[in-house]
């Protein structure tokens, strides 16, 4: 029997797990691979999150053919399985205008969960990621974001094989990298969301200590779904990883949030 744990540090809302290292911890289960053996060949890990994943709690995590799951007290909590399509790359942006776009960041005035591993105001540096992406285009509306990431000594990578002497982040960390950022490339700022799915092609990990990038961009919504990409890239301008996520509008009571309507 394998269990999943998500510890408490690795929230999103207050009350449940951050979606992107949740559904990173359950890719790992699906596919650990060395990052030596990762490339931009390999058909990516989809994760769909069905319900909150719960923290410090145990998850029983099964494998089948149709991919791995996740369950707490008989419901599903997550599924992953690799799927054989492309991911598109979000665009590149430099570091200076990633910075430079960081003083914006909507999460700076408003956030409905400050306390979110990925993109939480309220967490410390060497804690949380503290990933701020703020909007690189101009005008309304603008659906390409940007932030800076250095990854601290605290996310490195302790049971992979290394490909290099270059300490890394996990694989985890790397999917929590991804997340949030699309969310604010979508419409967090207009409602609450929460990730419902994300599908991560992960080409290597990044280097504990070295500046990154990550890009957000918004491609579309519906009804209660919002689509959007995230893609990290180092300090060579070279790809790291890069994400597609589906995200699901939600009643903020559920989550311990505030509403975006509230924000003054």
């Amino acid at each position: 029997m394998t269990e999943l744990i998500v510890p408490r540090r690795f929230c999103g809302p207050p009350d449940s797990g951050n979606g992107g290292w949740t559904a990173g911890a359950l890719a790992c289960l699906e596919d650990a691979d060395a990052p030596g053996h990762r490339s931009p060949s390999r058909p990516p890990i989809e994760v769909s999150l069905r319900k909150p994943p719960p923290l410090d709690t145990p998850l029983l995590v099964t494998a089948g053919p149709a991919g791995t799951t996740a369950s707490y007290d008989g419901a599903t909590v997550a599924m992953a399985q690799r799927v054989e399509r492309a991911l598109v790359e979000v665009e590149p942006v430099d570091p200076h205008t990633a910075a430079a776009a960081e003083p914006a960041y909507p999460g700076h005035d408003f956030h409905p969960f400050p306390t979110c591993f990925s993109c939480g105001t309220a967490r410390a540096e060497g804690d949380g990621l503290r990933i701020f992406p703020g909007p690189v285009r101009e005008g309304p509306g603008s659906d390409l974001v940007a932030a800076t990431w250095t990854p601290h000594e605290s996310l490195r990578e302790d049971w992979h094989a290394y490909v290099d002497e270059h300490p890394r982040a996990s694989v985890t960390a790397t999917w929590a990298a991804l997340d949030c950022v699309g969310g604010w490339a979508g419409d967090l700022t207009e409602r609450l969301m929460v990730l419902g799915r994300m599908t991560t092609r992960v080409d290597d990990l990044p280097v504990i200590g070295e500046p990154h990038v990550v890009v957000g961009e918004g491609r579309g919504h519906g009804g209660r779904k919002t689509h959007t990409a995230s893609t990290l890239y180092d300090a060579d301008g070279r790809v790291v990883a890069t994400a597609e996520h589906t995200w699901i509008a939600v009643d903020p009571a559920m989550f311990g949030g505030v509403a975006p309507t509230a924000r003054g």
